[in-house]
């Protein structure tokens, strides 16, 4: 057996496959055991050497994998310090916005303090030219109102009331203001109550008082012998006819004269009948100053006072003139007219604007 060369040495245990024999003889020869010797101790540098590579292999892996640990360490550490600059750097921004922004803050805090301040001062002003503003229109309508209201007590015509109190309707409406909301609806109201209360006018009881004035002087007294009834005088003598005989003419005469020496009637009312002719132009002239003193007491608002005179007038017409004449019976009814009209005709009211105003004005 020769001896195995350094080539043989050197190369890897897999270049040629070693058959390791199964059983080894008891009895063999150095030789044989050098030989398997030499093959044990190539097959342990084999192993050695395999186990080393797969070592060296092992650490250079790991070793690049350190490596790639240490490098992305660095990365991360080198992102971790820009970012904790870039952090530091919008942290020192931040804190100086915020101390900026605190700063902007107290300055506008004061500022709206003073603007509130201002606000308040300006408000204040604004409700007094305001307040004195409504005074001053509060006093200007109650003035006119109240001159409207004398002007309707003393003429009788609500059309000036009427007229003041749709002027400051107006002019309440033109201000816009809240304060005066109840004023504005107090005129409505009272507007709208002397609208419905306006349908009996004066006017036409000062007409028929007129006109009651003109006929005294034609209305008939019951003391006159005057044509009643069908137009024929009762106590005038029967006319004669033409074509009588002489001696029935003689009677009809020596008739008519005896019926006018003696007259027969009822008296009901003496002192009505026993009147001269002076007492009855006096009469007639006292009917027409009650008439008179009627309608002003009418044009007055004075209510009581004319119904009065009114039913002296109607007593004095049924105690001393002919109730059997048209004239008379036409004045009758003339007089029942003008006392209805009196009796539904009231005094001008409005207190529900006057309150309202007075309120206002106080400033409440």
């Amino acid at each position: 057996m020769s001896a195995a060369s350094p080539s043989d040495d050197l190369s890897p245990p897999s270049a040629a496959p070693v058959q390791v024999p199964a059983t080894v003889a008891p009895h063999q020869t150095p030789a044989a055991q050098a030989a398997a010797a030499t093959l044990l101790a190539r097959i342990g540098m084999g192993l050695v050497a395999l186990v080393a590579l797969i070592a060296l292999l092992s650490t250079i892996a790991l070793w690049q994998k350190v490596g790639g640990m240490k490098e992305q360490l660095a990365r991360q550490s080198t992102e971790a310090t820009a970012q904790s600059m870039e952090a530091r750097t919008l942290a020192r921004q931040a804190s100086d916005t915020v101390r900026d922004a605190a700063a902007r803050v107290a300055l506008i805090e004061t500022r709206v303090a003073e603007v509130a301040l201002q606000r308040s001062q300006l408000e204040e002003l604004i409700q007094s030219l305001s307040r004195s503003r409504d005074e001053n229109l509060v006093i200007d309508i109650e003035s006119a109102v109240r001159l409207a209201l004398q002007q309707a007590q003393v003429t009788g015509s609500l059309e000036p009331l009427l007229a003041a109190l749709k002027a400051g309707d107006l002019r309440i409406a033109r201000a816009a203001q809240p304060r005066l909301a109840p004023v504005q609806r107090a005129m409505q109201r009272d507007a709208d109550r002397l609208r419905s209360s306006a349908s009996t006018d004066s006017a036409e009881a000062l007409q028929k008082l007129d006109e009651l004035v003109r006929s005294v002087d034609d209305l008939p007294t019951l003391n006159a012998v005057a044509v009643r009834g069908n137009g024929v005088n009762a106590w005038r003598p029967e006319p004669i006819p033409a074509d009588a005989p002489w001696w029935q003419r003689v009677l009809l005469t020596i008739r008519g004269e005896a019926r006018s020496l003696v007259r027969v009637g009822r008296i009901e009312s003496p002192e009505a009948v026993l009147l001269a002719p002076e007492q009855s132009y006096f009469l007639r002239e006292n009917l027409k100053l009650k008439l008179l003193n009627a309608r002003l007491s009418l044009l007055s608002r004075q209510m009581d006072a004319a119904r009065g005179e009114l039913g002296q007038v109607t007593a004095s017409l049924n105690r001393y003139f002919d109730p059997a004449s048209r004239r008379t019976q036409a004045a009758a009814t003339q007089l029942q007219q003008l006392q209805q009209l009196v009796r539904s005709t009231e005094p001008v009211r409005i207190d529900d604007t006057l309150a309202a105003l007075t309120t206002a004005a106080a400033g409440r």
